[in-house]
């Protein structure tokens, strides 16, 4: 089973920078989005042999996620079921016989920490929820956590000790979860690789240089630990200041 994830920043703008391209040459079983940035009916997508479900922030142009699936799911849930939590769009649920698989787009602490305090109310919800889901069936997480956990998953961990997606409070988050029973799947199949980015600013040839940050995962169950094959980072493929990253898994 292949399963792709990327953030897009702008499914409309990508789609005119290859990405319909790539999603059939990479053929996935099931492919996932973050940062759709629109509105239902706003863009109509024609991926043969793919179920699609998407899910939209009321505030438009901005958030919003989506799955698309060769093998459609027992069922899908929106969100996760608390309200003031589910207006961004950042969350879906497919279950399927085996596992829960959850797409998500985390919220941004943006600069100043401006947003940190919602984002570890985000983060103490959020873990509740997958935890709920995994006491039932196994979880695949995937989407852009917006953290870079440890300083080899960026460029420049001196100079970004506070900056959002590497301050103390998100990667203490992210360091519960890893020691609640699941496994980042990169880290997992390459512990010690250096210079392996997903995200990169569009500033100072950022992308050019490879001055970037691992904020892109897959994230599973320990109990899915045996059926791992192999975790990727496609940072050849443009279209989005993210990269996709890819999940090589045995039948599940």
């Amino acid at each position: 089973m292949k399963l792709v994830s990327w953030n897009v920043n702008g499914i409309r703008a990508c789609v005119g920078k290859g990405f319909l391209e790539y999603f059939n040459e990479v053929n996935a079983d099931i492919f996932c989005i973050q940062e759709a940035k629109l509105q239902s009916g706003q863009i109509s997508l024609d991926l043969n042999g793919y179920s699609q479900y998407w899910n939209y922030a009321v505030k438009k142009g901005y958030s919003g996620t989506a799955v698309f699936t060769k093998q459609k799911p027992l069922s899908v849930f929106y969100g996760v079921g608390i309200p003031e939590h589910d207006q961004e769009g950042r969350v879906i649920t497919l279950e399927y016989e085996k596992f829960n698989l959850v797409n998500v787009y985390t919220p941004n602490s943006q600069p100043e920490q401006a947003r940190l305090d919602y984002r570890m109310l985000w983060e103490d919800m959020f873990f509740l929820y997958l935890e709920k889901l995994n006491r039932v069936k196994p979880v695949i997480l995937c989407g852009d956590l917006n953290v870079a956990h440890n300083e080899i998953d960026l460029k420049n961990p001196a100079s970004n000790r506070k900056s959002a997606g590497f301050t103390d409070e998100e990667r203490s988050k992210m360091t519960r979860l890893l020691n609640s029973g699941y496994l980042d799947t990169f880290r997992y199949f390459y512990p010690d690789k250096t210079n392996a980015y997903t995200w990169w600013s569009y500033m100072m040839k950022a992308r050019e240089k490879n001055t970037g940050w691992r904020i892109d995962y897959f994230i599973v169950s320990e109990k899915l630990k045996e059926f791992l094959i192999d975790a990727q980072i496609h940072s050849n493929i443009m279209g989005s200041d993210h990269c996709p990253v890819i999940l090589n898994t045995k039948d599940v």
